[in-house]
């Protein structure tokens, strides 16, 4: 099992940037890892995965305007949140798959991941 740890959400003005980070207990360097995101009284929903080789999967939603990206040297899964939306606004967590993971075609499917983190709230306001 994998802890994660996220970081970095906030209250925001439309247009702003933020940074998620999420710091994993163990090795990431070969997982399928992703940020989710949950609204109130809406299911959550996948935003960007990566798998163990780089390569990602985006939302319609935040494609063009979030970016994930990981240092596998410090266990870090990042996600970097530019010109930030009102329905951006829900808890945002990280999570992980618990082994080697490539080339899968269902990162954003929340039934993919072994281990997920207790979520940071993001709020953005118009």
């Amino acid at each position: 099992q994998v802890q994660l740890v996220e970081s970095g959400g906030g209250s925001v003005q439309a247009g702003d940037s933020l940074k998620l980070s999420c710091a994993a207990s163990k090795d990431i360097g070969s997982a399928c890892m992703a940020w989710f995101r949950q609204a109130p009284g809406k299911q959550r929903e996948g935003v960007v995965g990566i798998d163990g080789r780089g390569d990602t999967t985006h939302a319609d939603s935040v494609r063009g305007r979030f970016t994930i990206s990981r240092d596998n040297a410090k266990n870090f899964l990042y996600l970097q949140m530019n010109f930030l939306k009102p329905e951006d606004t829900a808890m945002y967590y990280c999570a992980t798959t618990n082994g080697r993971c490539l080339g899968t075609p269902s990162l954003l499917l929340a039934s993919l991941y072994d281990d997920w983190g207790q979520g940071t709230q993001v709020t953005v306001s118009s």
